[in-house]
Formats: structure tokens, C-alpha cells, sequence
């Protein structure tokens, strides 16, 4: 059972993990809440599992979904819910089932948002409380499973992710021809859903156990070189920034432990380098 994976969440990531997985010798099981993209996991060699956690854990075959080796949990909480707990129970309920499956490695997809603006790098020791994060609801999540793998032999590497960009994720298209900006001189903390992919077959082959780390380019333009250079090259119309009345909060994640215990070398260093593709 050493090359299998179970993946909670064949979304946007999701989905291109398990193929790449796939591709490369790993029996994958794939979840979804739609019944319609079971036959899109399916054709990218994915095996497939209708679950929802709403927030208990619903399905056929849960136990069979969970008979792998190592199970990447991939189900941000929605922006609506984040002052509530229901991602919270989301996770205990799974970890109910995680406790008597054969699952011994968990890989938790969580965010960078878990981090306040501090107007200075960030790092993973950092001490994050729920009311200080934009996302309090990851915080309790995070903590959680950090509880239960003190007390059981489940191995648990955290991966608190920046902006996930790329392909049809383009920062420009999301403010294009907006007016009146204030954030242009804001350094970007994003990284590239090639380099997620590739860090988490690292983790996992390299038995990067026990960790949280920051997940994001090494290099951190800013959002106006960001939309710039998204506008020249993918023809999206350019925002307008104006300077600020005061100065605006920033935060720079520091990728360097996941660099020292790695030395991992990224695809996309620089976000200005990503790739993407604009849908017609």
C-alpha cells in the first residue's frame, strides 16, 4: 500500500493531483460532492467516491475510500462559514474515521490567510490565535489535527499554501479595469499549482513527516507587476492604482524552512514567470 493515495477534494487542485499521481504509479482514490464529475475522475485514473462532509462525513464506501496509505485532505472552508465552526467539525468527524482506517500519513492543505497582516515576514513559528486570523476557522482545524496526531501514530505534514495561481487562475482577471486600487505596492505571496503538485510528491516520497510549512514562491513581486504583466501578455485591461491615504498592511511569507528541509527547486521562483492559460 506504500504508492496509494486518497484525496479529499478533486477540485480545482485537486483533480490534476490524483492524475499526476495516477500517471505515476500511485493507486489514487478521489473524492467529490458531485455526482456528475465521478466520471471525470474516473477518465483521469482516478478511483472515484461521492462524499460530503455537511459537516458529518456522508458516502457509500467511506472505509474503502480511506484504505490508503497516505490521505491528503484539500476542502478549504467556504468564505461564508469561516466565523463559524462548521469546517471544525468537518474535520473531527473525519478524523473518527481516519482512527480506525489504514491511513498513516495525512497531508492538510491549509492557507496562509491563517496568518494576521504583520507588516513584516512570517514565518511558521509565528503563534496565530483564531481572533487574530482572517481565517479562524483553518486556526481551530490546523490545531486539531495537531492534536490528534500528538496522540496517535499518524504522521501529519501541514501545508500552509499562498495564493494558488495558474493556468486558468489568473490575478489580473480578477480586477480587470477595476479603478481606484489601493494595493499595487502590496508584495504577492503566491505560489504555482505545478509547484503544489510537485512539493506534495515530494513530501510523500521523501517522507517529509511531522512539519508545517509555508508554501509559496520564493519571490514576492508586487500585485501591480503582477497585473501589468498578466494585462500585456493575456490582453486583460489594467486596473488603476492610486496611492493610499496610509500606509497599506502586508504580511511576506518566508518559504525558507520548507526550503532547508527540502531543497526543493521550485519551478516558478517568481510569480512573474507563471503559467497560464486564458480561456476563450
Amino acid at each position: 500500500m506504500s504508492k496509494s493515495l486518497s484525496i479529499l477534494g478533486c477540485g480545482w487542485l485537486g483533480l490534476p493531483l490524483g492524475k499526476y499521481f495516477s500517471e505515476n504509479g500511485y493507486i489514487v482514490k478521489g473524492s467529490t460532492t458531485n455526482e456528475e464529475k465521478l466520471s471525470i475522475l474516473a477518465e483521469n485514473g482516478i478511483e472515484a467516491f461521492r462524499i460530503q462532509l455537511n459537516p458529518h462525513i456522508v458516502g457509500e464506501n467511506v472505509d474503502n475510500f480511506l484504505s490508503s496509505e497516505t490521505l491528503l485532505i484539500n476542502i478549504p472552508p467556504r468564505i461564508s462559514l469561516q466565523k463559524v465552526d462548521a469546517h471544525v467539525e468537518q474535520i473531527s468527524n473525519l478524523l473518527n474515521f481516519i482512527k480506525t482506517s489504514s491511513i498513516k500519513n495525512i497531508i492538510y492543505i491549509s492557507s496562509t490567510s491563517v496568518y494576521p497582516e504583520l507588516n513584516r515576514e512570517v514565518l511558521e513559528e509565528d503563534v496565530i490565535t483564531p481572533e487574530q486570523s482572517a481565517s479562524p476557522t483553518m486556526v481551530k482545524a490546523e490545531k486539531l489535527l495537531l492534536n490528534f496526531w500528538k496522540e496517535s501514530s499518524v504522521n501529519l505534514t501541514i501545508l500552509r499554501c499562498g495564493g494558488l495561481m495558474g493556468y486558468d487562475r489568473i490575478p489580473a482577471k480578477y480586477f480587470s479595469g477595476w479603478k481606484g486600487l489601493t494595493t499595487g505596492d502590496i508584495r504577492v505571496n503566491y505560489v504555482h499549482r505545478d509547484d503544489v503538485i510537485k512539493i506534495i510528491e515530494k513530501i510523500i516520497e521523501n517522507q517529509i513527516w511531522n512539519q508545517v510549512f509555508n508554501i509559496v514562491s520564493p519571490i514576492h513581486p508586487t500585485r501591480k507587476q503582477i497585473y501589468a504583466k498578466n494585462c500585456e501578455e493575456l490582453g486583460f485591461e489594467m486596473p488603476e492604482f492610486v496611492k493610499p491615504a496610509e500606509p497599506q498592511p502586508f504580511k511576506i511569507i518566508s518559504v525558507a524552512k520548507w526550503l532547508k528541509h527540502s531543497n526543493y527547486k521550485f519551478i516558478y521562483e517568481n510569480p512573474l514567470d507563471y503559467y497560464y492559460q486564458k480561456k476563450s
